[in-house]
């Protein structure tokens, strides 16, 4: 009987399935490093941390600075919630998780926003930032920008949606930094994030943190995200009573062992966090710092004038207005012309005697302040014409020279004289024959005062431009004059108006013509100034 012998070959795969099985799978889910945060919401006191700044992959964490940016457009004015987007074929192609939207077909801007922040919808996010900035690289500069803007400095994005790609890193510190601004910011869109599901215009899609929200109590958000190379990350908010917490966790072991950590996390800061503290809003995105110093990666540099829209420059006017005086052809000698000033003024007095005393006295001699006054009058001439001459005199005029000088001047003076003696300055009395009527201004008076402004609705002026909203009327008014100033071209027959809303101060320039705002605007963009256009009503 023979024995059959195994084959190397096959004990060879044999071995590399098993260690295929049990070590290189397992380490390959574990590999994704862990990080967590957790802050409290009010204040953004630091509650517990570990690894917070270690840059790690994000995945589609991303998703919320997309939606950052989203809503801040359609604040802006960049878009509407209800501007139809049209799908490309690059957003079409992004692989799951997807909305399934198809290329060429067209959807409301409200409806992807939707898509992105429940579903977690890769296609919808690309879209999202195709709309916005006509491209996913520039829409990720865009990110970039605003990330370092806000004080997320170790955050670099490569794209709107998260999935792994060079370079698109992030930390726990950031995201739970960025969860903050989401919910200050932008309350109005938060309840997106607690929705267990929605319609995102062409299907019911459920939320990929659907089981958190139900587990666990008073948890109202953010946004989940998972890949291979990071792991399973969360950044979930909180509230009970008057506290609110945020945790963030990168590399979790799977869904359920994240929702267990963040949960935890949860736990920790209610016990950490006192019951009472004082709201501190983080600050706004400090786009002028970032223009100014775009620190960090090549991506904030290429983007700090790339892309103008939403960059708020506010700077002195880089050029002066002021006219430059008008250039001469030939030398004035200030200090000849004084002494000219002194010489005619003499022989002007003496002329004037002359003729003075060899004139018959007149019916209305003029007074001694006319007198003067027409002598000033006289040199102020006679000064102009020498300046004129613009010639230095090299030799002294010579005796007759002067006397016919005087004659001159002195003929000028006496119908300057005659002038002033028959004309009266003092009006008219009034006809006595002239009746005032009375008016009665207690009857038919409005209580509300009416408002008249100089701005004219005639030829469709009926139009705008915002150049940015800030925290006081001072400050708006202040970019207001700048840019009115730099731009006296395009906004000299617009009105500036400072409008007052619960998120601060709008900074306005009404009474325009639709295309005068578009050209406005463009050249303000053109200068990396925040624009856009505000149309009828």
């Amino acid at each position: 009987m023979k024995v059959r012998r195994i084959q190397p070959a096959r004990v060879g795969l044999f071995v590399f399935a098993a260690l295929w099985m049990f070590i290189i799978v397992p380490l390959s889910v574990a590999a994704a490093p862990y990080a967590a945060m957790v802050v409290d919401a009010r204040s953004g006191e630091v509650l517990h941390s570990r690894n917070a700044d270690t840059r790690l992959h994000p995945a589609s964490l991303t998703k919320m600075m997309t939606l950052y940016i989203a809503f801040e457009a359609v604040r802006n004015g960049e878009i509407s919630l209800d501007t139809k987007v049209k799908i490309s074929s690059h957003a079409a192609s992004e692989p799951p998780s997807k909305l399934g939207l198809k290329s060429g077909q067209t959807i409301a801007f409200r409806y992807l926003i939707r898509a992105a922040a429940v579903k977690s919808a890769n296609d919808a996010a690309t879209a999202i930032g195709e709309a916005i900035s006509g491209s996913e690289a520039k829409f990720a500069r865009r990110m970039t920008r605003t990330a370092h803007a806000m004080g997320m400095t170790r955050t670099t994005f490569k794209n709107a949606h998260g999935l792994t790609e060079s370079g698109h890193l992030s930390t726990a510190r950031d995201m739970t930094l960025l969860g903050r601004h989401l919910l200050f910011d932008y309350p109005e869109y938060y309840n997106l994030f607690s929705r267990t599901s929605t319609h995102a215009g062409i299907r019911e899609v459920s939320n990929t943190n659907r089981r958190l929200l139900a587990a666990y109590k008073g948890a109202d958000g953010i946004k989940t995200g998972y890949t291979r190379a990071a792991g399973f990350n969360l950044v979930a908010s909180a509230v009970r009573g008057n506290e609110r917490i945020i945790a963030t966790v990168f590399g979790g072991q799977s869904t359920a062992q994240r929702n267990a950590k963040v949960a935890e996390l949860l736990d920790l800061g209610f016990r950490r966090a006192p019951s009472r503290a004082k709201t501190v809003k983080p600050a706004a995105p400090n786009y002028i710092a970032e223009a100014k110093d775009p620190a960090g990666s090549s991506d904030t540099a290429t983007a700090s004038g790339a892309y103008g829209k939403t960059i708020r420059l506010v700077t002195a006017v880089p050029k002066s207005l002021r006219p430059q005086a008008r250039p001469t052809t030939e030398p004035v000698l200030v200090a000849e012309a004084q002494a000219d000033e002194a010489a005619i003024r003499d022989q002007i007095g003496a002329a004037l005697a002359q003729v003075q005393s060899t004139k018959p006295a007149t019916p209305a001699p003029a007074s001694a302040a006319t007198t003067a006054s027409a002598v000033n009058q006289a040199v102020a001439v006679a000064v102009a014409d020498n300046a004129k001459q613009a010639k230095p005199i090299q030799t002294p005029l010579t005796e007759t020279e002067t006397l016919q000088l005087a004659a001159t001047k002195a003929e000028s003076l006496k119908t300057a004289t005659e002038l002033a003696a028959t004309t009266s300055l003092r009006p008219e009395a009034r006809p006595s024959d002239i009746v005032l009527a009375s008016v009665d201004t207690s009857a038919n008076l409005s209580s509300d005062p009416e408002v008249v402004t100089r701005v004219s609705t005639s030829g469709g002026r009926h139009w705008g431009i915002n150049v940015g909203r800030y925290n006081t009327r001072y400050e708006a008014e202040r970019v207001l004059l700048k840019t009115a100033l730099a731009e006296m071209s395009t906004l000299d027959d617009s009105l500036r108006k400072v409008v007052k809303r619960p998120q601060g101060f709008d900074a306005n320039f009404l009474g325009m013509t639709k295309e005068s705002a578009d050209l406005a605007c463009r050249r303000l963009q053109a200068r990396n100034v925040s624009c856009f256009m505000v149309g009828p009503g």
